[in-house]
């Protein structure tokens, strides 16, 4: 990479940020407000070149390694069909249904080439329909099967897309050779997956080093990928294995990883999404320059018809299967509701990973610029046609998961209430082999029996909505607020005695901490 492209990218990533944080600020989608922000700006500014190696080596690995640690092994494990069906299934008939039309619409461009289209167009990017259905309250079983779907379809998508490159190349494909490549890809995948798992949950068991650990995790996102990417397999697949494992895992490491791995993937995934979207929009210039040849009228009509004929073909996947499953599966799943159904299928936004696997189509491959348009017109209108509506749609049909989090509720209760019990059932045992306390010891105890007798009923309270009788603030609310208070005027003291040189910054930074830890439970 060149300096004048660092820098470039070092801008885009600057005025990415900026336009993020007023996205979030208003309460509006951060990545629909990047890509409209990089359409208006691209062709006022010097093209910013989208790298595919950048995209698929540096941006993608983590991302997927965030999403699966963030994401439910045991909730995945439920919708396992539903998830196999959206992530290979609806990625060939894609696949398909994109490369037929596309060659019925342009017979110029080899069946083959069509084929790596669809290829490239076929896997949604479920990031902003999370974010947006997270936001909004979208019931948690569509949205692992967002989750999961967005994890596995690149997997099945970029495996399509070599087949269907190398037979635009060579001009032949054995449909038998590539089934066969696309086992293995998923195959040794896994296996590499699983490997890297368990040598790194090893590690983790023999570091107990919070600043170590969440260190190895920045690394093994792009471990994990390029070990399987340099042995012909999934780089994606092996990614989210791990990442699934070692998040399954997560309560086996120290307080102090778990808490710094929080934070740490909140800001990387902040960032790298920031520039990703940010670049989508930019892209704009640089691909229509590509198809000059061709009427305006003819390139709206191509990419509309490949727009609408992707935003269908869900639909006609989606619910059909959605229904076999619940008829032909098991009894105590919960039946798909029409607007559940409805909600996965208008969730069809493609991302980057679409673009940058079209910015990689060899030159020599016929057609390449109109592939491109193509790519790019489907990646803008599925992301601000079905993106901006995605709000209105889940409000329209009245999706919510107002009894889900009750029950989340609920069960918090009655958990803090169990292990309350326990933890006073080891104090209690303690305290007799002990002996009678004295009474500094007995003030040690009582204010540890305090503190998990207010945890317990924090989370009564917040079962009532976190309001007493007559709307009264709740013991615990009034607690956190005046505390929250005290909390602010310690610190004040704090900076107060440091700028007088009372206090060395170092110490301050100590005593500064404990004060964010505790405040941080306060928010709790």
């Amino acid at each position: 990479m060149n300096p004048t492209t660092g820098l470039q990218l070092l801008l885009v990533a600057g005025g990415a940020v900026a336009v993020a944080a007023v996205a979030r600020r208003r309460g509006w989608s951060a990545p629909l407000l990047l890509v409209a922000a990089g359409l208006l700006v691209s062709p006022l500014v010097p093209a910013v070149p989208l790298e595919p190696e950048l995209v698929l080596y540096v941006f993608l690995p983590p991302l997927l390694y965030s999403a699966a640690l963030d994401s439910s092994y045991l909730r995945l494990r439920e919708v396992t069909r539903h998830v196999a069906l959206l992530s290979v299934g609806l990625v060939l008939v894609t696949m398909v249904a994109v490369g037929f039309l596309v060659h019925l619409l342009l017979p110029e461009l080899p069946l083959a080439a069509a084929f790596a289209l669809g290829a490239i167009i076929a896997p949604p990017d479920a990031v902003a329909a999370v974010a947006v259905g997270r936001r909004l309250g979208l019931p948690r079983r569509p949205l692992t099967i967002l989750v999961g779907e967005s994890l596995f379809n690149d997997a099945t998508a970029l495996t399509a897309y070599r087949v269907a490159i190398a037979a635009a190349v060579g001009g032949t494909v054995d449909l038998l050779h590539a089934v066969g490549e696309f086992l293995y890809a998923a195959a040794v995948g896994v296996a590499v997956g699983l490997a890297l798992a368990f040598v790194f949950a090893w590690l983790f068991r023999h570091t107990r080093d919070s600043l170590v650990e969440n260190t190895l995790m920045l690394l093994i996102p792009f471990a994990a990928y390029l070990t399987a990417e340099s042995v012909h397999a999934s780089g994606v697949i092996s990614v989210v294995i791990v990442g699934l494992y070692l998040g399954h895992q997560m309560h086996l490491r120290g307080f102090g990883t778990r808490l710094v791995s929080t934070s740490v993937w909140k800001v990387v995934d902040f960032f790298l999404e920031t520039i990703v979207f940010a670049l989508i929009g930019l892209q704009l210039v640089t691909v229509i320059q590509g198809i000059g040849g061709y009427r305006p009228w003819e390139v709206a009509l191509y990419a509309l018809a490949v727009f609408l004929v992707t935003v269908l073909v869900r639909f006609a996947w989606v619910f059909p299967t959605a229904f076999l499953l619940r008829l032909f599966g098991p009894a105590d799943q919960p039946p798909p509701t029409p607007a559940h159904v409805t909600v996965v299928s208008w969730a069809g936004m493609r991302g980057v990973v679409s673009l940058a696997a079209a910015f990689s189509i060899p030159e020599s491959v016929q057609g390449r610029p109109m592939m491109l348009f193509l790519t790019f017109t489907t990646v803008i209108a599925t992301l601000l046609v079905q993106g901006l509506s995605f709000p209105a749609l889940i409000r329209r049909l009245g999706v919510s998961s107002e009894r889900e989090r009750y029950e989340d509720a609920l069960a918090e209760a009655n958990a803090q209430q169990a292990a309350l019990t326990a933890g006073l059932e080891v104090l209690d045992r303690l305290t007799e082999l002990e002996g009678e306390p004295d009474e500094i010891r007995k003030q040690v105890i009582d204010q540890l029996r305090e503190k998990s007798w207010r945890r317990s009923l924090g989370a009564w309270e917040r079962l009532g909505g976190g309001t007493g009788q007559d709307g009264a603030e709740t013991p615990s609310a009034l607690y956190r607020r005046l505390r929250r208070d005290m909390l602010q005027a310690e610190r004040e003291v704090f900076v107060r005695l440091r700028d007088e040189r009372r206090l060395d910054d170092e110490v301050m930074r100590e005593v500064m901490a404990q004060l964010d830890f505790e405040e941080a439970i306060l928010e709790r």
